[in-house]
């Protein structure tokens, strides 16, 4: 299959992209959805791009009057004066005496529907058309082979004009076939689904596409005002890059000696452990280290408010505020009620790609598995996720909330350990009456790193590594046995 050529783009940016360009000229689709999915949103954007290109565009609705029109248009603050409207829609009478006795409806209205429509396509010669929807068509047509020949004939009517069409159906009919779909050239499906919490969540899918390798898989959409936006499905192998990675360092010697030097551009890092063990504050750490060497960061928080964080960071003489300020970290709270996941893919695509992040936090996973409807692809998306960023020379970390504080039935909600590169742990353990902390690196693909266990605490004046808890057997485990020599001479005393 070959890419599209010569097309008419559909105005919205991300369908192109997963089009390939946009709709082969002088061809017909079928865009199929339920009441409510923005079939007529994403029609109306496809003629008023071909309006701003000077085309002369018509749009033929069989369902909704003018003014209907002109409100939804007016919603969007769309100017539609050089949109041509026909209004097709039945005027029906309440009056016994103008119901049809002697003809079946379909003898006379679809004749007389088929010679407006032509009538308007003589006059107007379009470049591009809309038909608003079929499934009036085929209430019209009055059975499933006069349905299907007015289709073909339509389509062979066309064809020789110049003209790309869309056809609109809402998918109402209680026998849906597949007729029109065999007939187009391309078929997009929109989708949308209610999960049991948050907002509804919308996507599309490329049924069809005669000649084009398009971008296939659910790809999702959102409506906002000025119309549909697609966030088309990542990708990784498309976005290779080839650089030499670059270590990037924390800031603070001994946990860059605990990393074998920081960490690598372009590689993933999962920071692990109970809920206030640091694992946030040490990310920012990274992030504040990053933009004092002159490289933008981007920090997507899922979990915690924002300005807790910064008054956390200002305490530890973190200077993530004035980093914020200043423009070198982007820092954004993340609604997992209103974001879809794809809608959160395209913002991470956006902080490598537009604003340049060197490195990327998403804090936590914990949340970003909250954001997704279906949890069974949540490591295939993350996976594709890490990749697309890895081939950019974008490094990650990702943050992991353990279920629980101290003992060995800690577990994460997902096992996202196998997707990264390093994985660095921390950890609350017991000694002498008094809950401390522990930080290791456990695994670490891209050269060595230290083995050990050391202290960690964060105190008023930032974060600090402290020595190998060499006295120690069962640190991990969160109850530790000490095996050194107290002062007092008693080995179960480490005061």
């Amino acid at each position: 299959m070959s890419g599209n050529g010569e097309c008419a783009s559909s105005g919205i940016d991300g369908l192109d992209n997963i089009l390939m360009g946009g709709f082969a000229r002088r061809r017909l689709y079928l865009i199929e959805g339920a009441p409510g999915s923005g079939k007529t949103t994403l029609a109306t954007q496809f003629l008023l791009d071909g309006a701003r290109r000077q085309e002369p565009v018509l749009y033929v609705t069989l369902s909704e009057t003018g003014e209907e029109m002109q409100a939804v248009a007016a919603s969007h603050a769309w100017d539609t004066s050089r949109l041509h409207i026909r209004e097709l829609a039945p005027s029906d009478s309440l009056d016994p005496d103008d119901q049809y006795t002697m003809f079946q409806p379909s003898e006379i209205e679809l004749a007389a529907t088929t010679k407006l429509i032509l009538a308007d396509v003589e006059e107007l010669n379009p470049a591009r058309v809309v038909f608003d929807s079929l499934s009036e068509l085929r209430l019209i047509a009055g059975s499933a082979l006069r349905y299907r020949r007015q289709i073909l004939a339509l389509k062979q009517f066309f064809a020789g004009r110049d003209c790309t069409v869309l056809m609109l159906d809402d998918m109402t009919a209680t026998d849906h076939d597949l007729q029109v779909q065999s007939i187009a050239h391309g078929v997009i499906l929109l989708e949308q689904l209610s999960p049991d919490y948050g907002m509804e969540r919308r996507r599309l899918r490329v049924l069809k596409y005669r000649g084009v390798r398009f971008r296939g898989g659910y790809h999702d959409y959102i409506i906002e005002k000025g119309g549909l936006k697609v966030f088309p499905r990542l990708v990784a192998a498309e976005s290779r890059k080839a650089t030499v990675p670059r270590s990037l360092p924390s800031g603070i010697a001994q946990l860059d000696a605990l990393l074998g030097g920081g960490l690598d551009e372009g590689s993933s890092t999962l920071l692990i452990g109970s809920a206030g063990t640091g694992k946030s504050t040490l990310a920012s750490q990274f992030v504040v280290a990053a933009a004092e060497r002159g490289q933008k960061s981007a920090m997507f928080v899922f979990d915690e408010n924002p300005a807790t964080l910064i008054n956390r960071c200002n305490c530890l003489n973190i200077k993530l505020e004035s980093c914020i300020a200043s423009g070198d970290v982007a820092l954004t709270q993340i609604d997992p009620a209103e974001l879809s996941p794809g809608e959160f893919a395209a913002k991470v695509q956006d902080a490598a790609e537009i604003s340049g992040a060197s490195l990327i936090v998403i804090d936590s996973l914990n949340g970003y598995l909250n954001a997704m409807p279906e949890e069974r692809f949540l490591t295939a998306q993350l996976h594709e996720m890490l990749m697309y960023l890895g081939h950019r020379n974008v490094a990650v970390i990702v943050i992991g909330a353990h279920q629980g504080l101290i003992g060995t039935q800690m577990s994460m909600p997902i096992d996202a350990s196998y997707l990264s590169d390093t994985v660095i742990l921390l950890r609350f353990f017991e000694s002498a009456g008094e809950v401390r902390q522990a930080i290791s690196v456990v695994k670490k693909r891209n050269g060595s790193h230290e083995r050990t266990i050391r202290e960690f605490d964060l105190k008023h004046g930032g974060i600090r590594i402290g020595e190998v808890l060499r006295d120690f057997r069962g640190v991990l485990t969160g109850v530790p046995i000490y095996e050194g020599k107290s002062r007092s001479g008693n080995p179960q005393d480490p005061t």
